[in-house]
C-alpha cells in the first residue's frame, strides 16, 4: 500500500471515529448532531482535495523519471499555471532537453567515427581495458588477412605475427616506422581514448611501402642520371684522348714503350669498366614495361638454374624440386621474370657458399599460383632486413645493390607479390604469389 493510500486511509478513518463520537454525544440535539455531521464530511472532502494537490508533485517526478528510465527523452510537460509546480517541470523540460541534445551529439559523433573508420585506408585496432583487441575496422581486416578472424581478444604479443610485435613495442603516445617483412614498410601510432571514465588504448597503422618505394625511386634515379650522365660524358673523352696517346707509343724506346702502352691499356680498361658499372645502373631507370605473354613458369625456372649448375656443383649445393601444385601458363615478360629467377637463384648460391640446398616448390594461396625459392643459406640478418630492397645496399664485399632492387622493379611493374624471409627452420625464402586471372 502506497503513502497516500495509508493516508487517505487514515484520514476517513479519523473522520469516522469523531463522527461516531459527536453522533453518540449529540443523539438528542439532532440540528446540532447534523451541523457536526455535515462540518466533518466537508473536512474530510478538503483534506483529500489538499492531499491531492501535495501529491501533484511528487506525480509529476514519478511520471518524469518513468520517461527517464525509458530513455524517452522528448516528453515535454506543460506548465499548470501553479507557481510551485510550473518551477519544477521548467526544471524537468530543461534537463529532457539537454539529455536529448547529448544522445543526438553522441549519436552523431559515433556515426561519423565509425564512418571514418569504415573508409579509412589506414588500418585502426582497438583494444579493450585489458589490452586486448576487441575492434578492427576494413583496412585492419585486410592487413591481417585471413588471420583477422582470429587475433581478436588476444593482446599483440600473443598473435605470434611481425607486424603485431612491432605494434607491441609501441608505447602510448609514440609514433615509429618499422619492416613488417622483408618488402613491406609501416608506420603505426599508439593513442588512447577515454571510454566510461577508463583509458583504453588503439592502433592506426598506415603502409608505406609503395610511397616510399616511389621517393626512393624518384631520389636515386636523380643520381643515377646524374652520374650517368657525367661519367659516360667524361670517360668519351678521357678514353678517346688515352687511345690516342697511343700513337705516340712508336715514338719511345722498347723498354719505355711496353710500360707505357701496359699503363695506357689498364686505364683505358678502367675506363670502359666504369662505364660498364654505369649501365648497369643506367638498366634500372630505363626498365621498358612488361610485355607479357602466357609463359611457362617452371621451364623459366629450369633454364635459369641450367645456367648455375656447374657452379653450384662446384659449390656442393643440390638444387631440388618440391611440386606440391601444377601450374598453368601465367601471362608474363619471358624475359624479365627470367632475369628475377637469375638473380633470386645466384642470391641463394652466394648466400650458401659451399654445402647446402636450394629447394623450388610449386604451391597455391588459395587459387593463387605460389613460387617459394628456399636455400639453407642461414636466413637474413637483422641489419639486412631492415635494407632489403634498398638501392646500393648489399651485404657482398664488392656489390652494388642493384640486383633486389632489380628483382623489386620487376615484380612491382607486374603487380606480383612477393615477400624474402627467414623460414622457422632457418631458411631463406623468396616466395612469390602471381595472379589468379591468366588474363591480368
Amino acid at each position: 500500500m502506497t503513502n497516500r493510500s495509508l493516508f487517505i486511509a487514515y484520514l476517513t478513518l479519523i473522520h469516522l471515529v469523531f463522527a461516531g463520537v459527536c453522533g453518540y454525544l449529540l443523539r438528542d440535539e439532532r440540528l446540532w448532531l447534523l451541523a457536526i455531521e455535515a462540518f466533518f464530511f466537508l473536512s474530510l472532502f478538503a483534506s483529500l482535495h489538499l492531499l491531492k494537490k501535495i501529491y501533484e508533485p511528487i506525480e509529476l517526478v514519478r511520471n518524469g523519471a518513468e520517461f527517464i528510465r525509458e530513455s524517452d527523452f522528448n516528453v515535454q510537460l506543460r506548465p499548470t499555471g501553479k507557481k510551485e509546480l510550473d518551477a519544477i517541470i521548467e526544471v524537468y523540460n530543461q534537463m529532457m532537453n539537454a539529455l536529448r541534445e547529448e544522445r543526438l551529439s553522441l549519436t552523431e559523433k559515433n556515426f561519423l567515427l565509425e564512418k571514418i573508420m569504415t573508409v579509412s585506408p589506414s588500418a585502426i585496432v582497438i583494444l579493450d581495458f585489458e589490452g586486448r583487441i576487441s575492434l578492427l575496422n576494413p583496412s585492419a581486416e585486410r592487413l591481417f588477412g585471413s588471420q583477422a578472424k582470429n587475433i581478436v581478444g588476444k593482446k599483440m604479443e600473443e598473435m605470434g605475427l611481425p607486424i603485431a610485435d612491432e605494434l607491441s613495442r609501441i608505447a602510448t603516445g609514440e609514433s615509429r616506422v618499422f619492416n613488417a617483412s622483408a618488402n613491406r614498410r609501416f608506420k603505426g601510432a599508439k593513442s588512447s581514448f577515454i571510454d566510461r571514465g577508463f583509458s583504453r588504448s588503439f592502433f592506426i597503422i598506415e603502409e608505406l611501402t609503395e610511397e616510399l618505394r616511389r621517393s626512393e625511386k624518384e631520389a636515386y634515379e636523380k643520381v643515377i642520371r646524374l652520374l650517368s650522365h657525367e661519367v659516360n660524358n667524361s670517360g668519351g673523352a678521357v678514353r678517346s684522348l688515352l687511345q690516342s696517346c697511343l700513337n705516340y707509343a712508336s715514338q719511345l724506346n722498347e723498354r719505355d714503350r711496353v710500360d707505357y702502352e701496359h699503363a695506357l691499356a689498364v686505364a683505358i680498361s678502367r675506363t670502359e669498366s666504369l662505364t660498364r658499372f654505369m649501365q648497369s645502373y643506367a638498366q634500372l631507370i630505363k626498365l621498358p614495361k612488361p610485355q607479357k605473354q602466357l609463359t611457362d613458369v617452371e621451364q623459366l625456372l629450369r633454364n635459369a638454374t641450367t645456367l648455375f649448375q656447374a657452379e653450384a656443383e662446384q659449390r656442393r649445393i643440390k638444387i631440388e624440386w618440391n611440386r606440391e601444385a601444377e601450374i598453368e601458363p601465367i601471362p608474363l615478360d619471358k624475359a624479365q621474370i627470367e632475369q628475377v629467377f637469375i638473380n633470386i637463384i645466384k642470391n641463394a648460391i652466394e648466400a650458401i657458399g659451399e654445402n647446402g640446398k636450394i629447394i623450388i616448390h610449386f604451391k597455391r594461396d588459395g587459387l593463387k599460383p605460389v613460387v617459394v625459392i628456399e636455400d639453407t643459406g642461414g636466413g637474413i640478418s637483422e641489419e639486412a632486413k631492415r635494407n632489403l630492397f634498398m638501392p646500393f645496399f648489399s651485404t657482398k664485399e664488392n656489390g652494388q645493390g642493384l640486383g633486389l632492387t632489380l628483382v623489386q622493379e620487376i615484380l612491382t611493374n607486374h603487380g606480383l607479390e612477393f615477400s624474402l624471409a627467414t623460414s622457422e627452420r632457418r631458411t631463406t625464402e623468396f616466395k612469390i604469389t602471381f595472379k589468379q586471372d591468366a588474363k591480368a
